[in-house]
């Protein structure tokens, strides 16, 4: 399989049914994105593919060729943390941690759409994302406080 990973190429040989969230984490390293559920249900393995917010439980890595994937480690250039990332440190928005990088995704990818959202559309936004430690408001604080 080959796919642009995080901006880069890359080739993976592994059986097309097997799960993205396993051959990004075991394979190549990239484990930022969580297991939570393994049903796709809590969005802890969320990634963007082409974009779009998918949780990668959920999605072979044969369907992924020719692909752009982007993980929670893709956001930052560099390094540089963007500034929804230091919003997150900010306003407290990641805890425990096994959902953050599912939401910081979403909110990317929402953001990406609409650097206006309202408080509405950013809860729509995450409502594919599960966190049992803030009580989400402050990860919408930290989502809206990145409106431009």
């Amino acid at each position: 399989m080959r796919f642009v990973l995080n901006g880069r190429s890359v080739a993976v040989d592994a059986p097309g049914s097997r799960r993205l969230l396993d051959v990004l984490r075991e394979d190549l390293g990239f484990t930022g994105t969580k297991e939570g559920c393994g049903e796709g249900e809590c969005g802890a393995c969320s990634v963007l593919i082409d974009g779009a917010v998918v949780d990668s439980c959920l999605v072979a890595v044969g369907q992924v060729e020719g692909c752009n994937v982007v993980t929670v480690e893709g956001l930052a250039d560099g390094g540089q943390l963007t500034a929804l990332q230091q919003a997150f440190i900010e306003h407290g928005a990641a805890q425990c941690g096994i959902c953050t990088p599912g939401m910081l995704l979403a909110a990317h990818a929402l953001l990406q759409q609409n650097s206006q959202p309202s408080d509405g559309d950013v809860r729509i936004a995450l409502a594919g994302n599960l966190c049992r430690c803030t009580g989400y408001t402050k990860i919408i604080d930290a989502v809206l406080a990145c409106r431009t």
